[in-house]
């Protein structure tokens, strides 16, 4: 090689070192603290087995043991298993301080290091986290979590029509840090929280609390905390000294960029980093995006000022063969669903769900109603709520930990205090402990933790006994086909006899299995029987939908449900164990006819939808064929011959009227105009006479 040859080597070889050293210091200024995942290398087995060396069956976190759904055979085990794996402590940590980190073990916990207990935390559907520091050794450890999901009165929910799946069912992980670090302890959250004070268009008044744990307090230490904008411009910084294990600074932003849900989500950075000697030795990044909002009880919902109205789902975490354990790609899938029906608003039913569909709600300005898993039995037997002291424990426990753990999500605007818990009426209906003071109780400590958001409830009984017990109500009620519009007038009598409280929609809907069909729809034959045609759950939902949007009071509607979800007390339907209220299928793989129609009516983007394309066989000659759009209108063509043009109506439909089908195939197409585009959809009838 000629000299020159060796000099340009040596340049790059230079210009690489160099680079990697800036990536090391860059790296060390961003993220002192380490994260390891611990999600694979895991062995579990039934606490049953009869010995210790009983074999472990492979598995990667999440997971639960109830994932497997077979159709028409309910497999669902309330039981307790073991998992395990071992833990590798390199002599690089230490000095450190480590913790454990669990996001979800559904329901009761009990964390072992080399056969010592280090954590007990009853609740499947929060954090939470464990010092280790001292329970370690050098090399491997054994580390244990039994886990349960038996039923208790202690532990919530004591009822529900959803499974408890049980299962480490959500990402764990190994924290690294320094003697002296942000929290991980406080009830498993960031450590940091913003606290908005006084949000405008002019200026965002607000304090950052950064909460502390410190071994060996320390005269020289400081709290750095820097807010940056979504370019990554610092738009303010300040800088104080720690006195103690709880720091507040407070800050404010001129003429900062609102969050402004699906208008303009717009986030910010806060970056908070702990100096010691002026070396820094932790920092946390989080997110949060300032607004301000209010709820009028004659007007609805209201998002900086201006009237926003809220339409969306209420959503399980549950996904065809994996239950409750789901995966990035899962929550990403549901909320580009999400997103293409053209929801605002989504309740993250009955109980605290994962960060990463809090994250991504943030980022695409979808509202949420979050609440605890204080859940009655609605339609079915038993109670949701037990007077005892462990059950309110575990209820202001869980409550804290979803206030903490999503104290910065923007998205969220509503605390859930319960849902269907029902009271005895004093005539006919006689149900256990009256829940009302404890439920005021509740609506007290969100209230304390929390005084920037709005607290309510889902109820199924006379509204008037929980009146005063949150700032907000909400019914769930289910109309049906030929008495869907009522539920306009029911809501109506609600408002009249809510002295003045707002009053929204917490859940409406109807079964519906893309598997059976009925034209036409005789409504006594559905009712009396497990029958779900796909084309009931359509009609009663235009129904609904028609008398709900008309009444701009309700400052929420929320349909009853996003996709279908596994509850083993359902028989009802093509198969047992499945609610199919679902607008999409319990493996997403299908969207209802329901779902198109709102898209048309939520989604701007152009759209064009054939109904009952998955009604193929038919039996009589004369039917009505009907479609979706958004468009001006549609034209029908019967088996090539165009039958006509038809205008959309109020609500977005067309339909065509006595169209006449022949013996044998019958091709149905439809086509509407998109500017110079035909947008086309067919499909193919079988008449059997």
């Amino acid at each position: 090689m000629n000299s020159l040859g060796i000099y340009n080597m040596k340049q790059n070889l230079l210009v690489l070192i160099v680079g990697l050293l800036l990536c090391s210091i860059s790296y060390a200024s961003i993220s002192p603290r380490l994260f390891i995942p611990l999600n694979k290398e895991w062995g579990y087995k039934s606490i049953t087995s009869a010995t210790k060396k009983a074999p472990l069956t492979p598995v990667t976190i999440p997971h639960t043991w109830n994932a497997e759904y077979l159709p028409n055979q309910i497999s669902y085990n309330r039981e307790m298993m073991i998992y395990k794996r071992t833990l590798t402590i390199s002599p690089d940590m230490k000095g450190k301080r480590l913790f454990l980190f669990f996001e979800g073990v559904n329901s009761v916990a009990d964390v072992f290091v080399n056969y010592q207990t280090v954590a007990h935390h009853l609740g499947g559907y929060t954090a939470f986290c464990t010092e280790i520091t001292d329970q370690v050794e050098d090399g491997e450890n054994d580390l244990e979590v039994w886990v349960s999901n038996a039923y208790r009165t202690d532990v919530l929910p004591i009822s529900g029509d959803f499974n408890v799946y049980g299962g480490i069912h959500r990402p764990c992980h190994l924290i690294i840090t320094e003697n002296n670090c942000i929290s991980p302890l406080f009830f498993a959250s960031s450590g940091v929280f913003v606290h908005q004070k006084n949000i405008s268009e002019k200026k965002a008044e607000f304090e950052i609390e950064s909460r502390l744990s410190l071994k060996g307090m320390k005269s020289n230490l400081k709290i750095r905390t820097t807010i940056l904008d979504e370019a990554g411009k610092i738009v303010t910084s300040q800088e104080k000294k720690v006195i103690n294990e709880r720091v507040v600074q407070a800050m404010a932003i001129q003429n900062p960029v609102l969050w402004d849900a699906k208008h303009n989500p717009y986030l910010y950075t806060v970056n908070v980093e702990l100096y010691e000697d002026n070396r820094l030795v932790d920092k946390v990044i989080e997110q949060t995006g300032f607004r301000y909002f209010s709820v009028d009880p004659d007007n609805g919902f209201f998002l900086n000022g201006k009237p926003y109205d809220i339409h969306g789902f209420c959503r399980h975490e549950d996904v065809k063969g994996k239950g409750s354990a789901l995966l990035p790609d899962d929550y990403a899938k549901d909320m580009e669903l999400i997103k293409e029906v053209g929801a605002t608003g989504m309740r993250l039913t009955h109980y605290p769900h994962a960060k990463k569909m809090h994250d991504l709600c943030d980022r695409n300005g979808i509202i949420l109603w979050a609440e605890i898993p204080l859940v009655g039995p609605g339609g079915y037997a038993y109670t949701g709520y037990v007077s005892n002291q462990g059950l309110h424990d575990n209820a202001r426990q869980t409550l804290k930990e979803l206030v903490f753990q999503n104290y910065n999500h923007p998205s969220i605007c509503f605390w859930g205090i319960f849902n269907e818990l029902l009271i005895t009426d004093g005539k006919t209906f006689q149900a256990y402990d009256n829940p009302v003071s404890f439920v005021k109780e509740l609506d007290s400590l969100f209230k304390r933790l929390d005084p920037s958001r709005l607290t309510t409830f889902a109820t199924c009984v006379d509204q008037t006994n929980y009146l005063g017990c949150a700032d907000l109500m909400a019914w769930n009620k289910y109309f049906n086909w030929n008495d869907g519009k009522q539920i306009g007038s029911f809501m109506d009598k609600v408002k009249a006899n809510s002295q003045n409280y707002p009053v929204g929609v917490s859940e409406y809907g109807f079964g519906g299995s893309i598997y059976q069909h009925r034209c036409p729809v005789n409504e006594s034959e559905i009712l009396l029987g497990r029958l779900h045609p796909e084309e009931f759950q359509t009609i009663s939902h235009e129904k609904n939908w028609e008398a709900l949007a008309e009444r701009s009071y309700l400052w929420a509607k929320f349909i009853w449900v996003f996709a279908d979800f596994q509850s083993v007390i359902r028989k009802e339907g093509d198969r047992d164990g499945i609610n199919d209220k679902g607008l999409v299928t319990y493996d997403r793989q299908i969207k209802k006819d329901a779902f198109y129609f709102y898209k048309a009516n939520w989604n701007t983007e152009p759209m064009l939808h054939l109904c009952d394309s998955r009604f193929t066989e038919r039996f009589y000659s004369i039917t009505s064929i009907k479609a979706y759009t958004n468009l001006e209108a549609a034209i029908l063509y019967v088996n090539g011959k165009k039958i006509g043009k038809m205008k959309r109506d109020k609500y977005n439909r067309v339909i065509w009227n006595n169209i006449l089908l022949q013996p044998g195939e019958n091709i149905i197409r439809i086509d509407a105009k998109n500017g110079k585009k035909i947008i086309s959809e067919s499909c193919v009838w079988t008449l059997k006479l």
